[in-house]
């Protein structure tokens, strides 16, 4: 476990081995050759000795790693690797991504969260195909031209596929060089100098194995609440574990309160027992997935008032808004929803998507064909129970 915090105090400049200036953080991170060389040999033997086996390691495929490297931004590990197995039973190649219909690539990542990450790769593959020949891009130019890459995801793939000497600076590997350095700056404000101590480490000789580990590293024994120093290959020349302050670094910044946002939902049955779902447009956090109308309840209105409001402006129809069905508590990134979710009956009209790409009327049995929001699956299961009651 890390040295014993101790109390807050004036934060010290990083140790003679690199230089700093005033501002956010550093301009430059000169390290002697010889540190550098010790710091390559001491992670890349820990690698070697301590190193998870992990599925997309197994592979030099560069849409298996590319299709990882996606997954597991803003995931972990645990989760992303059934989601990982499975997806390569469905879509095996990029050219069957490429050609799948988004329907089928979004019920595949359902759960996963951050959805724009599979609309961009599904447009990346078709990419790939019709510019590429179907075959990843073996430059940081040409990863970096692809729908949904970012340098980190780029030099990734590059150095686990081709063994590229691309750097990398994920979470794990931001949180790993704040530590060494003792950096004085929130990693993000400082995040050139970072890039810049990222490449100069970076052994170009094994630099697959090298980023692996630098990300294995930060994801089990760097940790961000409970770093284990007395096991890390680089506990002697980290600035964070010398001035016994591995805890206070990174730094961050604080974080406003989330926003909480009431939502009123509708599941519109009409007298066939089909119920009413809708495809939120392309754009925006959950864009091209089905779900529940409804929206958010307006100040001073009642959340009966509200439903009937919102089917009216999103579908234009009348309905009546019958029982609570459920009340669910979710949280996003930024923000927090309460969805107060109500039974309702389709009086008038004929629903049209007014603030959506589609509607359709589906059975209780078909639902489970379209990909829905993590929430949503919670209202399935509870008209299914509310179902079987009768």
């Amino acid at each position: 476990m890390a040295k014993k915090h101790q109390a807050a105090r004036p934060l010290q400049t990083p140790s003679s081995a690199y230089t700093s200036s005033t501002d956010t953080g550093l301009s430059s991170l000169p390290v002697s050759e010889e540190k550098i060389s010790a710091l390559r040999h001491q992670l890349l033997t820990w690698y070697a000795n301590s190193g998870r086996d992990l599925p997309w390691r197994r592979s030099r495929d560069p849409y298996q790693i590319w299709i990882s490297e996606i997954m597991l931004q803003q995931t972990q590990v645990k989760t992303v690797i059934p989601y990982y197995e499975r997806w390569l039973k469905a879509l095996p190649t990029v050219a069957a991504l490429a050609s799948a219909n988004q329907q089928t690539v979004l019920k595949l990542w359902e759960g996963l969260g951050y959805y724009a990450r599979a609309r961009n790769l599904h447009q990346a593959a078709q990419q790939v195909m019709a510019e590429y020949g179907g075959e990843f891009p073996p430059s940081l130019a040409g990863a970096l031209a692809l729908r949904g890459i970012g340098r980190t995801t780029a030099g990734g793939i590059l150095s686990a596929a081709f063994n590229l000497p691309a750097a990398i600076l994920d979470g794990n590997v931001k949180r790993v060089l704040a530590r060494l350095i003792a950096l004085p700056a929130v990693p993000n404000r400082a995040l050139p100098q970072l890039w810049a101590l990222s490449e100069q480490l970076l052994d170009p000789q094994q630099p697959r194995d090298f980023n692996q580990a630098i990300m294995d590293l930060g994801a089990t024994v760097c940790t961000r609440h409970h770093p284990v120093c007395l096991i890390c290959p680089w506990q002697t020349h980290c600035t964070a574990y010398n001035q016994n302050a591995v805890t206070d670094f990174p730094m961050t910044s604080p974080r406003p309160p989330l926003p909480h946002k009431q939502i009123g939902v509708a599941v519109i049955t009409d007298d066939q027992g089909r119920i009413l779902i809708d495809r939120r447009k392309q754009e925006g956090l959950l864009g091209g997935l089905w779900e529940f109308p409804g929206g958010k309840i307006e100040p001073n209105e009642g959340v009966e008032e509200c439903v009937s409001r919102e089917i009216k402006e999103e579908l234009g129809i009348e309905i009546e808004v019958g029982t609570r069905l459920i009340t669910i508590e979710h949280a996003y990134t930024h923000f927090k929803v309460t969805l107060n979710v109500f039974n309702c009956k389709h009086l008038s009209g004929e629903p049209q998507p007014l603030e959506s790409d589609e509607v359709k009327w589906v059975t209780l049995d078909e639902i489970d064909q379209y990909p829905f929001p993590k929430a949503n699956s919670q209202i399935i299961d509870a008209i299914r129970r509310q179902a079987e009651s009768g």
